[in-house]
């Protein structure tokens, strides 16, 4: 095995915080360091110096997606804190139905992984609309930094103990069998969202229209403070007045930095 150095960690640490935002810290090189080595043994590097100076020259990007894949975190389950479902279907779509004159609303699913929580935001809508769904634009913009769980994501295939947890009149209506062990989701319901990759890290954000609703669970964890707070001034300036921000119960934001206003654990509203 080829161990990473402290010099070396704290090179790998500085530029995935800088580049993408994630802090790895200081407890997590062992992690690092197995997650990395079958990128050295396939390429014959010495160290991570040498893989270091690939990834710098590498101008297809392809070294860095691989690296993103390797030591980012993407585990996720359908109905993850669910209560921030019951709140979308009791009162944010109930606000928005007698708001938006248009029908069309604007979600975005930021760091959405494998695409357990967009499907899941498209099911709990469809139901919500019921016949009406079809009168209104409710598509959802899924992005995430990896291409490996965008994948996975896009094809809409779980497995039979993933789907458990989802009500029986859901996999009636929205998954279809593929094997005894395997469902994929509908086209009805898969069309209503669409996967792109996306650095959370960027300086602006390129999106022409707001957002009435973002969902971003799980990921500012990842980040250290200064990230988080650049990152939640993005969201507040790229919603609507009276959109919401989500984020993991286990997340909060700084109440005398944001221009947020908090409703309840992990909501949190523009005014």
């Amino acid at each position: 095995m080829i161990n990473i150095s402290e010099k070396e960690y704290k090179q790998l640490v500085d530029f995935i915080r800088l580049n993408f935002g994630i802090n790895l810290g200081t407890k997590k090189q062992s992690l690092v360091n197995g997650r990395l080595q079958n990128i050295l043994m396939e390429n014959n590097f010495n160290n991570f110096t040498e893989y270091f100076k690939y990834i710098y020259n590498d101008s297809t990007g392809k070294s860095i997606e691989e690296l993103i894949n390797k030591i980012s975190t993407n585990h996720t389950y359908f109905l993850r804190e669910i209560d921030h479902f019951y709140f979308l279907r009791d009162n944010i779509l109930p606000y928005l139905l007698q708001t938006i004159k248009n029908r069309d609303i604007h979600i975005w699913s930021a760091g959405c992984s494998s695409g357990e929580e967009p499907y899941t935001l498209a099911m709990v809508i469809d139901e919500f609309f019921g016949k009406a769904k079809v009168f209104w634009d409710t598509k959802i913009l899924a992005t995430d930094i990896s291409n490996e769980v965008l994948e996975i994501a896009v094809r809409g295939e779980y497995s039979d103990e993933s789907i458990e947890v989802l009500p029986e009149s859901w996999k009636k209506r929205y998954l279809k069998s593929l094997d005894n062990n395997n469902f994929m989701f509908t086209d009805r319901i898969k069309n209503e969202i669409i996967f792109r990759k996306f650095n959370l890290m960027r300086n602006t954000f390129p999106f022409k229209r707001k957002f009435h609703l973002i969902f971003c669970r799980n990921v500012m964890i990842y980040f250290d403070s200064e990230t988080r707070d650049n990152l939640v001034n993005k969201f507040y300036d790229c919603l609507e007045v009276g959109g919401y921000l989500i984020i993991s119960h286990s997340e909060a934001l700084n109440r005398e930095k944001t221009k947020f206003k908090y409703v309840r654990p992990g909501v949190y509203r523009k005014e």
